[in-house]
């Protein structure tokens, strides 16, 4: 049957509040006596403090909190909101004797305004003893090196005395083998930096205690429940002596999947038993907050003269900064997605992610992907130029396809061996297709034209997943009004992506109501049922599972009532327009079930509640295509034109998923041409602005087109697979893939920036690799 509801371009239920300011999100609150706090930051990328000194602060009128190591219990966690047992090294306490980088937190303060606050910051007296600082992760390897985490109670750290936070290592087949059957092989070394994930609401939280004496933290997250069990463990609290409330989400994108200011805030409320309020700056933001693991990616390529794959070896020194939150499942997801789009039957990965002085890694937009593509669509176009082949040619004789399994993705999985994964959907093969004819591929490949101005087209093929599978679970609950109307209860987080209009949707689509009848809440740890939060592409894969067998049962439950109203049989009933309809046209509204079950026989609440997790984790897949102008005079490049085409299984909102996609094109765009954070030789960064750090803007966006491919994914809620991440992945590579259609120069090293083609340029070697 065809859907009603699914698949439409239903306004979003939050859509109208938040044009009109009325959105609600974290510092749209007000509390009576609420105080603002500040964190005193360490002035070194690495130093233990040997004397810290706050009286002066305390003294301060106004001041009603002041918190050091000294006041704090001292209980090893991990930010990295994950789910239990965390992956992720527990490598971090509330407040800490020594600081890792610049900006590490080192003392917190709550008073009557932030003006106080801050002057309260400036009359603590701390004495440091600077330590050497490690800024080059491959350095910080060496047995000499300086040790980053030298304290003894903390766990989770694969070897210390190397400064590796987490190693992993995976093999398929014999790499060894696999060379020795290439008639080429082709290894290069590509190197991409650090990047930050700018939400336009940086991170911010307010707590305070209830009536009954609770804690309670309203803040801008993407992992309430995880959140929750972190901060009961650092403040020594049972968990159900907290509460945590997410409202709207002014964007996160993996900067938010960590627990940076809940604690301490938390911690500040406990003290002051009063209201706090706490939040990042924009220069905080870029400095405190994560970044994405910045890599070297040394990618070793086999292959036969006709093109075919014969073996891949990807070895990867990532930095993690100062801590090693997600620092394992990051680099496992370099290697596992990027490593499985092509079939090659000899494939080996190792990766190492490094403790340094600098600022701090973590989950971002993509997870790791990004990173592993734009090494692997470099070299798969380098590997047709050398073969004479076009470079889609060589990425359709490779890629998997319907029915493959993916080996790599099961031995890595993210942090441990995963679970048997088969492709069960799949239309790479259209998107292929209908993104070259939509870019023009063939009219415009190999055709720079002449004068300054060179043009080029360049692509990259991608997958993601939907979901950690064996790992992830969402619930859902539904309970009916008197009118017929509907309240659904969801612990998953919607960042702005839309996941709670398309929960309503299916829960529509179940019952044969419009959207607007049902009423969404999500994300309060008292209130809604649990959910693992807003990560790994998993919302509308998962908690839409959960929100479709939750709406299923209701629908039984309001059919069988229906029946004994019309005395029809229960099989005989459908759901049509906000009635239950018999085949000879007998009908009762659902207003008239919810009333009946109330209060006239056999009184009972019609309610449900389900939960939902997948061992499968199915891939969308993606071919990206870009169009570039180069101006060889400047140097700078101008992406005129830009086309995703995506199969995410059946779209069950067209707009929300047009707008997912676009979004991650853009910063996959700034992750190509413009964005670094860069820092100075003390381990400062040095553009912690929008003024020295380059995002894409509006005015700065190509012409976009993006198609959707439409499968069926029979593992997902009405044959839906993931949508949020994946169009992140390919700008880089697809932009440099482009510009070495323009130039004849190959650039492996992100960003690439006027100074560099002007550099490369100068020095040109035609159609040799730049470094």
């Amino acid at each position: 049957m065809e859907p009603r509801i699914l698949g439409k371009g239903v306004s979003k239920v939050d859509g109208v509040k938040l044009v009109t300011g009325r959105g609600g999100f974290t510092d749209d609150f007000a509390i009576p006596g609420m105080l603002y706090a500040r964190t005193l930051p360490s002035p070194h990328a690495h130093a233990r403090i040997l004397r810290i000194d706050a009286s002066k602060a305390r003294a301060l009128q106004g001041v009603r909190a002041v918190l050091t190591h000294e006041d704090v219990p001292r209980i090893p966690f991990t930010t990295a909101g994950q789910g239990y047992p965390e992956p992720s090294p527990y490598d971090s306490v509330l407040l800490d004797r020594k600081v890792r980088f610049v900006g590490d937190r080192v003392a917190a303060v709550a008073a009557d305004t932030l003006a106080i606050a801050e002057r309260a910051l400036s009359l603590i007296d701390v004495e440091y003893e600077p330590l050497p600082a490690l800024f080059d992760p491959e350095k910080a390897m060496e047995p000499d090196a300086p040790k980053v985490h030298d304290e003894k109670d903390t766990t989770g750290i694969h070897d210390r005395t190397r400064n590796l936070a987490a190693s992993v290592e995976a093999q398929v087949g014999n790499v060894e083998q696999g060379f020795a059957a290439a008639d080429l092989i082709l290894e290069r070394t590509y190197r991409v930096p650090h990047v930050q994930q700018v939400p336009l609401e940086p991170h911010i939280c307010i707590s305070y205690l209830d009536e009954d004496g609770r804690l309670v933290i309203r803040t801008s997250t993407q992992v309430p429940f995880h959140c929750r069990r972190t901060v009961a463990r650092i403040l020594g609290l049972p968990v159900g002596r907290i509460r945590i409330i997410k409202p709207r989400v002014g964007g996160g994108f993996g900067a938010k999947q960590e627990i940076l200011l809940e604690d301490i805030c938390g911690a500040l409320t406990l003290a002051a038993k009063r209201p706090v309020r706490l939040a990042m700056t924009r220069e905080e933001e870029f400095s405190r907050s994560r970044t994405r693991h910045p890599q070297v990616i040394r990618l070793k390529t086999g292959v036969t003269k006709e093109g075919k794959l014969t073996a891949n070896e990807m070895t990867v020194v990532a930095n993690t900064g100062a801590y090693g939150g997600h620092a394992l499942t990051v680099q496992c997801c370099t290697g596992s997605k990027p490593l499985s789009l092509y079939k090659c039957p000899h494939v080996k990965y190792q990766a190492h992610a490094v403790y340094t002085n600098l600022a701090v890694a973590g989950a971002y937009r993509g997870y790791g992907c990004p990173q592993g593509y734009f090494a692997v669509e470099s070299q798969m176009d380098e590997l047709a130029q050398a073969l004479q082949l076009d470079p889609i040619e060589i990425r359709k004789r490779n890629m998997v396809g319907l029915g493959d399994s993916l080996p790599m993705a099961e031995v890595l999985g993210e942090g441990k061996e995963g679970f048997h994964q088969k492709i069960e959907s799949c239309g790479l093969s259209t998107c292929i297709e209908k993104g070259a004819h939509a870019i023009g591929w063939s009219e415009k490949r190999g055709k720079p034209g002449r004068g300054p101005i060179l043009r080029g087209v360049g692509a990259a093929c991608l997958m993601q997943g939907s979901a950690i599978p064996g790992v992830d679970m969402g619930s859902a609950y539904i309970k009916i009004n008197d009118d017929g109307s509907f309240n659904l209860q969801v612990g998953a987080t919607d960042l702005g992506g839309g996941s709670d209009t398309i929960f309503a949707q299916i829960t529509a689509e179940v019952l044969g109501i419009s959207p607007e009848q049902v009423v969404v809440y999500s994300s309060d740890t008292d209130l809604t049922p649990f959910d693992k939060g807003a990560y790994a592409s998993s919302t509308i894969y998962i908690t839409g599972g959960a929100v479709k067998k939750v709406a299923e049962l209701i629908g039984e439950q309001i059919v069988k009532v229906a029946s004994g109203l019309l005395s029809r049989n229960q099989s005989d009933l459908r759901f049509n327009d906000g009635s239950v309809v018999a085949p000879d046209g007998a009908s009762v509204t659902l207003a008239q079930v919810a009333q009946h079950s109330f209060y006239t026989q056999d009184q009972f609440q019609i309610q449900a509640t389900a939960s939902h997790m997948s061992y499968a984790c199915p891939p969308p897949f993606a071919a990206q295509f870009a169009e570039v102008e180069v101006d060889a005079g400047t140097g700078l490049v101008r992406v005129v034109k830009f086309v995703t085409a995506v199969d995410c299984g059946k779209v069950l909102n067209p707009p929300l998923a047009e707008g997912q996609i676009e979004g991650a094109v853009a910063q996959g765009l700034g992750y190509a041409l413009t964005e670094e954070l860069r820092f100075d030789e003390k381990g400062r960064i040095v553009n912690p602005n929008f003024t020295d750090y380059k995002i894409f803007t509006a005015r700065d966006m190509p012409e976009m087109k993006t198609i959707l491919v439409e499968t069926h994914e029979p593992t997902g809620p009405f044959g839906a697979k993931s949508v949020a991440e994946i169009g992140i992945n390919g700008p880089a590579p697809a932009v440099a893939n482009a510009v070495f259609d323009a130039l004849g120069i190959r650039f492996l090293e992100l960003p690439i920036t006027p100074e560099k083609i002007l550099k490369a340029l100068k020095e040109r070697a035609p159609q040799e690799a730049i470094a």
